[in-house]
């Protein structure tokens, strides 16, 4: 299964929940996904749903150059409950000189390692779901994104006291600290917002800002 190394070729390693999600989502994305994993019984349930999957030792860097992981430009470590094998896959593969490895980590020790032994970016999915659900509950907004530098965008209701005043009116970036990229309005296409961009009960708006002052905005909706 070589690959050159413009494709977008992308190998999964770890078929738990976590690696099956991805594999399965970049797959429906159009991408070419190779998946492995040491599990015989993963690789079967996967075999049906995934194009290329393979029971193999992840740990191997010779193994993996068999499996030709090194011509993938990206490569994703998905493996999260046995701490000692995500290490050296990841070790692996940075050896194998793969351009661009996520690694799941559980804790921020794990993610340490990880990133000294050659993980290019680091994850951490419950947590990062768990903050999403966190801010989802409230019901104050519809969805939300937070970055590692204190960043956030957030979809939230427009706030009852905008209704019929254009954005510039509100002056809201220079009075919350909040920059509103989007409306959408029901039965219209997304709008770009402009400063004559005039807000109405019921829009839906797309914001971004730092963390604190876009869950301030949220709370006025």
């Amino acid at each position: 299964m070589a690959r050159n190394s413009d494709s977008q070729g992308i190998v999964v390693l770890g078929l738990g929940r976590f690696g099956s999600a991805v594999a399965l989502s970049l797959q429906q994305l159009g991408h070419d996904v190779l998946a492995i994993d040491e599990n015989a019984a993963l690789v079967q349930e996967w075999s049906g749903q995934l194009t290329h999957v393979v029971q193999a030792n992840t740990t191997n860097i010779e193994t993996l150059r068999q499996l030709s992981c090194q011509n993938f430009p990206h490569a994703i470590v998905a493996i999260g409950s046995d701490l000692e094998a995500s290490v050296l896959t990841v070790m692996a593969l940075s050896e194998l000189g793969v351009p661009d490895i996520w690694a799941k980590a559980v804790t921020k020790r794990h993610a340490r390692i990880l990133e000294r032994t050659g993980a290019h970016h680091v994850v951490f999915p419950e947590a990062a779901m768990g903050e999403r659900v966190a801010h989802l509950v409230t019901g104050k907004m519809m969805d939300f994104i937070q970055f590692d530098d204190g960043f956030a965008i957030a979809k939230t209701r427009a706030p009852r006291d905008y209704a019929g005043k254009a954005l510039g009116e509100t002056s809201v970036r220079r009075h919350l600290g909040v920059t509103v990229i989007g409306v959408k309005r029901v039965n219209q296409d997304f709008l770009y917002a402009r400063p004559d961009t005039v807000m109405e009960a019921g829009d839906v708006l797309i914001v971004c800002g730092p963390t604190d002052k876009v869950e301030a905005f949220a709370a006025l909706a």
